[in-house]
């Protein structure tokens, strides 16, 4: 045996000086006693025993292990041999040794007891070994992870080999090739995290995603291969993590597969590949960088991860994935207590300033710029660094203060989990355990110990916080916000109370709900996280609100139908705006709350600068219109697109009427928005009217010469449209020649070409699709109503009007005007309209069918409630006969006043002298009032009813838009309104048979 004054001569011994000195006397006595005992039982061992005890050199390395570690000392005591075989050979020839022990206790027909004991065995080795070049410097950090990482590999794949075999001997499983099991298996295990890197840490789970290619899998069971698969991942997980009087291998954690709360512990090929191509989140992105084949079928295992390089690897990124690792780092150090540096207590791993946010600096940086830069797809962190240097992304000196303390912290790591084999990144809290970790990690002076951890926390700190620039919360002002456990925090009722809720227990239950993914918005990790980050924000913005509890239960509403989560809460997390947008909707605007919660990314749009803006001119909408279209493959993208732009438009319209009534502008809903709404609804006509007849053609052809046309009638002909308005519509043709047939392979007469057309054109505005709906089609004001062909030609109608038509339908046709069609009948179309117009009636008969027409509908629909205000006496629908009877009288006479919208015909009427300066001014004040609140009311409630029971926050806003105190003094301003309505109609036309 080599003697021990030579052991300088030996590889190990040339850093013995390296090795800490012993913290703790008591302990070291104790170790030494029983190193005395165990090597004497055998002669050989002894002899080495005696020498290396009276080496001051030998005796340094018993010391460090004994005085430090009772883990360590456990082993050694357990493989007194391994010292011996370190001694004398050297670490890399003890390595072998290790594994050649190994391999010759598993051959393939030994039993699942044999091999679960030998890897046992083998583990204790390789933990003693690593600790011992750890301590001594004999290899660097990257060489002993690499050393843990790979005996892991071999412990899984010395497990998969025999559980492949046991399956085959059952006659389960039909092997390619049996005396080499995993090989073109379809068995497919990926390491993942520090294992998957190689960076495997000293008493480190391991995390695992086991996969099976079934189209490779010859399975003669008598279940199924999904379940012989699974069954193979339990017994993996035991083989692996079963604590047995030899110990345990790994504990193994299989929770990184695809949706693990959903999914079995083994995942066939395909449903992996359609999860991470559909569903894949961007935290797996993060955590797929380090993955890697590392036993059972390697090639399919490499072959598995080349398809994950687009999932990856993104050529450009969103705010979630931007976001998620500073989400999870910030809900680490809020729910953690690790928010500040303290050495007593503190993580070096979790915590600021420690290892994860080194990996974290890496692991966005690579998500930002790994697309576009193949060079940064490094899997270690070391290496990461040293690439990002190279790219010109970090500087040098960034690069090698974060390369110093991240060996480091690891190796110090390392220190904590070799005492007792814990798997633990916390200090201890006890100052003098505090100060034996700074002597075991090399540091007799505890103070230089304490002063260097500090400067590397702060150092990482440091560079991290300038890169992630967390967001300053002074302004904050909700107080203790926990959601955690199963009891209510008495300081988050309290918070919620300050913030101005009242039913606070019913509140924090409920966020308690989201948290445990009970929605599907809030189901995965990564949601949860970033919607803790956001509670503040959350609740804060819902308490600014006048009723803050009927305002959190929309928003309730709102999660609850949310598809997914993610992408909206990433962005309110980006945009605080949006959050207290979305909560002037839920405090004020249930059905505006209805239509987001169908389509939250409506909200995208309020990003852009311009969203606050007027919309542009409707020839610039129509081009927008037709760019989008010109890229639909189909005629359901068409219905898709159109409905997708113009819910855009409508939503952003929405939020201006809403921000028009915060500001007080006075602006109202359909005097501002009402042309701009019309104007959408124009572009839509057109554009759906050109792709349906091009969808048409392509069976029928078109008629030879035939031309088209639309008449808007209704609130859209008066350019009067709000959020929810019908669009209501006459359909019009013209022939060369009676009874023609379309030019198409499928011939038909004209008129059925023209019925089908419109039946065509109709569906495709009102069909819902997954975009949403356009338009509601009302036809029943054409020629003959209900009854009536659906499309006339231009004459009958022309013919109709001047001969037939009732007096009611001469009414509604001073809102008429032509939207869309063919030029040259839309041309003839307008003239017609106007001839029409300037047909002289019989007043008396105008005057009298028109007091009837009032009679019936306030007999159907009349209210004597004043917030009625479409159908109370004096309410909107008099307001429009007034103006609509004056038209009909007047209009012959004075062409001017003609026009559709009934404001701008009310002013024409003024300077025309047919109505007194006062009257008309008080009617157009009355009818913006009425436009206004209308407006906003279908807005905000859709087709509920204006009472007592709507929102206190809608309430506010009616009241501002009519320029009124409060909801009670509405009431009464529409009341007087509506007097005065009545008052004027009746004395026009009450008046006008006493002067005739």
């Amino acid at each position: 045996m080599q003697d021990i004054t030579e052991i300088k001569k030996i590889p190990f011994a040339d850093v013995v000086a390296e090795l800490p000195s012993p913290g703790d006397a008591e302990q070291l006595a104790v170790g030494l006693e029983s190193w005395k005992e165990v090597t004497a039982e055998d002669p050989t061992l002894a002899e080495f025993a005696g020498n290396l005890e009276t080496s001051a050199a030998g005796a340094r390395i018993l010391a460090s292990i004994f005085g430090n570690s009772p883990f360590l000392s456990t082993c050694l005591l357990a493989e007194p041999h391994l010292l011996r075989h370190l001694v004398e050979d050297g670490a890399e020839e003890t390595l072998r040794w290790i594994y050649n022990a190994l391999h010759a206790d598993c051959p393939l027909d030994v039993d699942r007891d044999a091999v679960m004991a030998a890897l046992r065995i083998a583990k204790r080795r390789i933990a003693l070994l690593t600790a011992l070049c750890d301590m001594g410097k004999v290899w660097e950090l990257m060489k002993i992870t690499g050393v843990l990482s790979k005996f892991a590999d071999t412990a899984v794949e010395i497990c998969c080999r025999h559980l492949l075999k046991a399956a085959s001997d059952k006659g389960e499983l039909v092997l390619p090739h049996p005396d080499d099991p995993t090989k073109d298996s379809g068995l497919i295990i990926l390491g993942m995290g520090k294992l998957g890197a190689g960076e495997l840490n000293y008493s480190s789970d391991i995390d695992l995603i086991v996969l099976f290619d079934a189209q490779k899998i010859t399975y003669t069971g008598r279940r199924s291969v999904q379940d012989c698969f699974v069954r193979l991942a339990r017994n993996l997980v035991t083989m692996m993590q079963e604590r047995t009087r030899d110990g345990y291998v790994f504990r193994t954690d299989l929770r990184l597969r695809p949706d693990p709360g959903a999914t079995p512990i083994a995942l066939s090929i395909g449903a992996a590949h359609v999860y991470y191509e559909s569903q894949g989140q961007n935290w797996e992105r993060a955590a797929m960088i380090k993955a890697r084949a590392i036993a059972g079928d390697i090639v399919a295992g490499r072959e598995f991860v080349t398809f994950l390089t687009p999932f990856i690897w993104r050529k450009s990124m969103d705010f979630a994935a931007i976001e998620d690792i500073q989400a999870i780092k910030s809900q680490i150090h809020t729910h953690k207590g690790f928010s500040k540096i303290s050495l007593e207590g503190h993580n070096i791993k979790i915590g600021r300033g420690g290892i994860r946010e080194i990996e974290f600096f890496c692991q966005t940086q690579q998500l930002i710029e790994g697309g576009r830069n193949p060079l940064l797809r490094e899997v270690t962190t070391l290496g990461t660094l040293s690439q990002l240097a190279a790219a010109g992304k970090i500087g040098t000196s960034v690069r090698e203060e974060l390369q110093e303390a991240y060996i480091f912290l690891r190796e110090l790591e390392h220190r904590l989990q070799m005492t007792h084999d814990e798997q633990t990144q916390l200090l201890p809290e006890d100052p003098e355990e505090f100060r034996k970790l700074g002597v075991f990690f090399g540091y007799d002076d505890a103070a230089e110990f304490r002063a260097s951890l500090r400067a590397t926390l702060e150092t990482v700190q440091g560079h991290y916080d300038a890169l992630f620039a967390f967001e300053k919360t002074t302004d904050r002002k909700a107080g203790r916000l926990v959601f955690t456990g199963a009891e209510d925090d008495p300081e988050t009722l309290n918070s919620l109370a300050e913030l101005g809720f009242e039913n606070t227990s019913a509140i924090s239950q409920k966020i308690r709900e989201w948290h445990h993914g009970r929605y599907r918005a809030t189901r995965n990790v990564r949601t949860q996280q970033i919607l803790t980050a956001l509670m503040p924000q959350i609740l804060e913005a819902l308490g600014d609100t006048s009723n803050p509890d009927a305002a959190f239960t929309r928003f309730d509403v709102f999660l609850q139908k949310l598809p997914a989560g993610v992408q909206l809460f990433t962005m309110f997390k980006a945009h605080p705006s949006l959050l207290k947008l979305l909560a002037k909707v839920m405090g004020m605007a249930p059905e505006l709350a209805e239509t987001l919660s169908q389509n939250p990314m409506l909200l995208d749009g309020v990003l852009d600068s311009e969203f606050m803006a007027p919309l542009p001119p409707k020839d610039y909408l129509a081009a927008d219109l037709e760019l989008i279209l010109s890229t639909a493959r189909d005629f359901q993208d068409v219905l898709d697109y159109t409905r997708r732009w113009a819910n855009d438009r409508k939503f952003r319209l929405g939020v201006q009427i809403l921000d028009n009534v915060d500001h007080g502008t006075g602006l109202g809903a359909t005097v501002a928005a009402g042309p701009a709404f019309s104007d959408v609804a124009d572009v839509i006509l057109e554009a759906i009217l050109v792709k349906v007849r091009e969808e048409f053609a392509r069976t029928h052809g078109v008629v030879p010469g035939g031309q088209f046309a639309v008449i808007a009638m209704g609130k859209l002909g008066s350019r009067q449209m709000t959020p929810t308005s019908d669009a209501d519509l006459v359909f019009l043709f013209e022939t060369p020649e009676e009874d023609m047939m379309t030019d198409g392979k499928k011939p038909i007469s004209a008129g059925l070409y023209y019925t089908r057309f419109c039946q065509r054109f109709i569906n495709a505005l009102s069909v819902h699709t997954g975009e949403g709906k356009l338009y509601e089609v009302d036809m029943r004001l054409r020629p003959h109503g209900k009854s009536g062909p659906i499309a006339l030609p231009i004459e009958s109608i022309r013919k109709y009007y001047l001969d037939e038509a009732w007096t009611w339908e001469h009414l509604a046709l001073t809102r008429a005007r032509v939207i869309a069609g063919d030029a040259a009948l839309c041309e003839k179309t307008e003239k017609m309209l106007r001839e029409i117009a300037l047909t002289k009636r019989d007043n008396e008969k105008i005057r009298t069918d028109t007091l009837d027409m009032r009679a019936r509908v306030l007999k159907q629909h009349g209210s004597d409630n004043p917030l009625a205000i479409k159908h109370a006496h004096g309410g909107l629908m008099d307001l429009e006969f007034l103006c609509q009877y004056l038209r009909l009288k007047h209009g012959p006479d004075h062409p001017d006043i003609l026009d559709p919208n009934s404001m701008d015909s009310l002013k024409v009427m003024k300077s025309e002298g047919i109505l007194a300066p006062d009257v008309a001014d008080r009617l157009v004040e009355i009818l913006r009032l009425y436009l206004n609140i209308s407006g906003l009311k279908q807005l905000c409630l859709g087709g509920r009813k204006i009472d007592e029971t709507i929102p206190l926050a809608l309430k506010n806003a009616l009241a501002a838009t009519a320029e009124v105190d409060n909801f009670d003094e509405l009431a009464k301003k529409l009341k007087t309104a509506q007097e005065d309505i009545d008052r004027l109609l009746n004395d026009y036309l009450a008046g006008d048979a006493e002067k005739e």
